[in-house]
């Protein structure tokens, strides 16, 4: 569910997400097209309403919208959660982007994918970017790295609406989302 007109981000977004994004984060301060926002500890209205503002090319922060979701989905699979803490997540991120105080990243940057631990990692590179592989970009934990994939972030479909797949994300199991039965032919 997309935030309304009024708040919706004039530049693409780019959500840096994974090993040592903080650090990297202050790498890019001095890009010019780029507006930097450590925006991780602020309040979610805030973080939108800063993401929506701004007027640059690229507004890159480390403020995912989706983190209690994913912080439910790893512990659900780790077992120290219950499906329920997940679908309160989930609900309460569905009614953020429709009341436009969360905002969709067009891109998240994972640096640093190898660093991340395992059912961490199955989200970002397997629950999430199976929504669309395209917007789900693993880059080595370095300026350069991220700098060099900033340049050259793909052109794809956008991500479907979350409400299309974030009601069936317990569905998307560490180990085989994205994967194929290929005995079932």
């Amino acid at each position: 569910m997309a935030p309304s007109t009024d708040s919706a981000p004039r530049s693409t977004v780019v959500a840096l997400v994974g090993a040592g994004s903080e650090t990297l984060l202050s790498g890019l301060a001095d890009v010019p097209a780029i507006s930097v926002f450590s925006l991780r500890e602020s309040e979610p209205d805030l973080a939108a309403r800063r993401v929506a503002a701004a007027s640059r090319p690229y507004v890159v922060h480390d403020a995912d919208p989706l983190e209690h979701v994913a912080a439910a989905w790893v512990e659900l699979f780790e077992e120290r959660a219950t499906l329920g803490t997940l679908d309160v997540e989930v609900e309460t991120m569905l009614e953020r982007f429709a009341d436009g105080s969360a905002i969709m990243p067009d891109y998240y940057l994972v640096a640093g994918p190898e660093a991340t631990e395992g059912t961490w990692r199955h989200w970002w590179l397997g629950a999430l970017a199976h929504r669309a592989p395209s917007r789900v970009l693993p880059v080595e934990a370095s300026d350069i790295a991220v700098r060099r994939q900033l340049r050259a972030l793909p052109s794809s479909r956008p991500w479907p609406d979350p409400g299309s797949w974030l009601t069936r994300i317990q569905f998307d199991i560490p180990d085989r989302v994205g994967l194929r039965d290929h005995d079932a032919a």
